[in-house]
């Protein structure tokens, strides 16, 4: 009973929000290719305005998202979790935030087709469409998941400022960088950013804090029964 349970909330909780990020990314993506957006204009400015020196940081900055170094992090991370807080909730997040996205992000970018920004691209392009920004999403997976675990376990107000900041800081670096190497137009960041606040969100409420709500349950559970039994031996 239990495993089917497990089950249960797993496809509730889970999978079924991130099917539905399917379909809504979806029907972003052909609504961002039938309305006319004008976003060219800015990828042609980054593109006038580029040096060697922004090159070079940019270069930097997309590869903080890059698919082989978000692979590895993720599973090192994973692997340290599971040994230092000697249980798998963290580690569990963590692959269901980073895979999350990138299940939606697959499912979605071909089919939407979008092309990418006419001007010179800096890196090389990928076989998927413009539409939505998996760089982009990947980071808000994998650092603002990080940021969250290691907030939840220091005490210092201090540096849960820190760990935010720098968890918010690199999607915004990459996605800067997505833009100005021409790789991406301006809603293709802006929707990676939600799909990848998104994803986070979801699995944090589905395996994150899932036995912190289990025992409130149980707590009020528990005072309401203890109060039924003293009003009845009254």
């Amino acid at each position: 009973m239990a495993k089917v349970d497990h089950i249960k909330h797993y496809a509730s909780a889970l999978l079924l929000p991130l099917v539905l990020m399917v379909a809504v990314t979806y029907g972003a993506g052909r609504l961002v290719l039938a309305v006319p957006t004008g976003e060219a204009a800015l990828n042609r400015d980054l593109a006038a305005d580029r040096t060697g020196l922004w090159n070079t940081l940019t270069d930097y900055g997309t590869s903080l998202s890059d698919t082989p170094y978000i692979v590895a992090l993720t599973a090192l991370a994973a692997i340290i979790f599971r040994l230092v807080y000697k249980r798998w909730r963290e580690s569990i997040f963590l692959i269901a935030a980073v895979w999350g996205q990138s299940l939606v992000f697959l499912a979605t970018t071909t089919l939407v087709g979008r092309h990418r920004p006419p001007v010179e691209h800096l890196d090389p392009a990928p076989p998927t469409s413009s539409f939505p920004s998996g760089h982009v999403s990947a980071a808000v997976g994998f650092y603002c998941a990080m940021a969250l675990i290691l907030s939840i376990h220091v005490r210092s107000r201090a540096l849960q400022v820190v760990i935010w900041v720098l968890g918010v800081a690199a999607p915004l670096i990459v996605g800067f960088s997505r833009l100005y190497r021409g790789m991406h137009f301006l809603t293709d960041v802006a929707w990676g950013l939600l799909l990848g606040v998104f994803c986070v969100v979801v699995a944090a409420r589905a395996i994150l804090y899932r036995r912190e709500e289990r025992r409130t349950r149980l707590r009020v559970a528990g005072d309401a029964s203890s109060a039924r039994a003293r009003l009845g031996e009254n």
